[in-house]
């Protein structure tokens, strides 16, 4: 699991306090992280509307007089992008804000000076209910995270340097990375078969199981098991239909 972080506070030093704080907890966690950070919500709203997304966010709640302020930004990714699955933990010097903070349903509120024990207690709060909020695909294309939600991968497909993403709707994504990687490291868990070297196949996306190819729920296509993973992807997909069932 990779947590993609961002902070976004306009005292630098803060936000980079707050950064060292997080490498050392992830580091010491074992757990990989990606890290940017803003100096404005102008920028980060920017940045998620190009489609980047976050795990988690440290939000200032004040900036300058004609800055979007920190409760703007919430909103924004609650009701405008429809997302509920960042935590989001405001921070400020202040505390009168709370109760203006409960619509965009934050994570934690934590108040200025911050400390590594604040900070810590937010962090695992947001790992422990990272289980409940796993059901995405994450990948970079070039410095930009994105997450898809699992439901609508039907298979990916490894082209040279390359890993499509086939989705459901008809759509493409690209990017460049290891198929085996990400099979290993996100797909196993949501039951993708890894059927071939260039294929991994989302199980809930299977019409038709033969001992050499699988054909997809639109009937559409099928995609060859190469001969040395028959019998493994036989068993998987036997497995997961036997585990359902109960």
């Amino acid at each position: 699991m990779t947590i993609f972080t961002a902070i976004c506070d306009d005292e630098k030093r803060i936000g980079a306090e707050l950064e060292c704080y997080l490498i050392k907890m992830f580091n010491e966690r074992h757990i990989k992280y990606e890290i940017d950070v803003y100096f404005s919500g102008a920028d980060l709203c920017e940045k998620m509307q190009e489609g980047v997304h976050y795990d988690l966010i440290f939000l200032d709640i004040e900036y300058a007089k004609d800055e979007i302020n920190g409760v703007e930004v919430g909103t924004l990714i609650r009701d405008e992008q429809k997302n509920n699955f960042t935590s989001i933990v405001y921070i400020s010097w202040e505390e009168k804000y709370s109760m203006q903070l409960f619509d965009t349903q934050p994570l934690h509120f934590l108040t200025k000076p911050l400390t590594y024990e604040k900070v810590e207690r937010a962090v695992e709060k947001h790992i422990n209910m990272a289980g409940v909020r796993s059901s995405h695909f994450s990948y970079k294309i070039g410095h930009d995270a994105h997450k898809i939600r699992i439901e609508n991968i039907v298979y990916l497909e490894s082209s040279g340097r390359k890993l499509i993403i086939h989705l459901a709707n008809g759509n493409q994504e690209e990017f460049y990375g290891s198929l085996k990687k990400v099979y290993k490291e996100q797909l196993q868990k949501f039951d993708f078969l890894f059927i071939h070297a260039s294929y991994a196949v989302n199980y809930d996306h299977i019409e038709v199981h033969k001992y050499e190819e699988l054909t997809l729920a639109n009937g559409d296509i099928t995609l060859p098991i190469s001969q040395d993973r028959r019998k493994a992807v036989r068993g998987a997909y036997l497995t997961i239909t036997k585990r359902r069932e109960m």
